[in-house]
């Protein structure tokens, strides 16, 4: 053996030896090291987080009802001075009492002229129901075939042109002369005033449907059926929603009007039946009820717009 290959073996087991002798380097533990101030913060982030979605609810709640608040207390404080300024006027206190007194027993009946307010709301919501869903029969599809076909709206221009302007009481002896008696005459003259806002709402919007629609529906030979289910309902809706609503308010409007000629029991009668026994308190509070019973009517009819919205 040469002297080198003896000293590189001697050389490499003296290092294998001075490797076996030094210790493995041991790895540093890692230490988490959490401030007190962040866990401070992430402790109290849900309770900050709860804090805030109460204070944003309470600003919404604030916001929406102090204007009408406000307007209320200035509406009373007016109501007051011309109440104090006019003999015999009834200001709002008085008339509250007075409405609690009526409300105690609102269904009472001691003859077919002597009846409680809220058989008087009911029947002249029956007259109204009834005259308005006969309006919604005829106005809606005459509506529909109007809008469809250039002919039918011109046929029917002048003539509605000519009939709308009328006011709805210049109909109510011509309802008396035909139906003979005062309940389908009120009905009748209901359903004149309902019928316009429908039938002109509904044709608008069957004649705003765009072409290209009904292009589509030629390329695919829709049945008429087909046309107006899947094409024109959806699009005239908006439009016939809107007419609906004119004429509920329209149709309460008229009633009270209708029922103040007609007699009978209704609210209209009953404000004029209050009048001639000089009551003011009560014709003050019919006017509070024809307004109340209007808007929830209105909105009643707003929620159902939007259930039914194609949009």
């Amino acid at each position: 053996m040469s002297v080198v290959s003896f000293n590189k073996e001697k050389i490499m087991q003296n290092s294998e030896q001075a490797a076996k002798a030094m210790p493995a380097k041991q790895a540093k533990p890692v230490v988490a090291v959490v401030s007190p101030l962040s866990a401070t913060a992430t402790a109290a982030t849900p309770a900050s987080k709860k804090a805030g979605a109460w204070a944003a609810m309470a600003k919404r709640v604030f916001e929406g009802l102090l204007p009408p608040v406000i307007g209320l207390l200035i509406f009373g404080a007016i109501w007051s001075t011309v109440a104090a300024l006019t003999q015999g006027l009834p200001g709002p206190v008085q008339t509250w009492h007075s409405a609690v007194e009526l409300f105690s027993d609102p269904f009472y009946i001691n003859n077919p002229n002597d009846m409680g307010i809220g058989w008087n709301i009911l029947n002249s919501l029956k007259r109204v129901a009834t005259g308005f869903a006969l309006a919604a029969i005829v106005g809606i599809p005459m509506g529909f075939i109007i809008g469809r076909y250039a002919f039918m709206s011109k046929m029917a221009a002048p003539i509605i042109s000519l009939l709308k302007p009328v006011s709805p009481l210049a109909w109510l002896p011509i309802g008396l002369l035909v139906f003979k008696a005062a309940n389908p005459a009120a009905i009748w003259v209901i359903f004149i005033t309902a019928v316009w806002p429908m039938i002109i709402n509904t044709a608008v919007g069957v004649s705003k449907v765009p072409q290209d629609y009904m292009n589509v529906a030629k390329v695919l030979n829709l049945s008429e059926w087909k046309v107006i289910t899947k094409i024109l309902l959806p699009y005239v809706m908006p439009y016939m929603m809107t007419g609906v609503r004119l004429s509920i308010g329209a149709a309460w409007l008229v009633i009270v009007a209708a029922e103040m000629l007609t007699g009978g029991v209704g609210i209209g009668f009953w404000v004029w039946d209050e009048w001639n026994n000089l009551n003011v308190e009560h014709i003050i509070i019919a006017i509070f009820i024809v307004g109340i019973v209007g808007l929830l009517l209105e909105q009643c009819l707003v929620m159902l717009a939007k259930r039914y919205s194609y949009e």
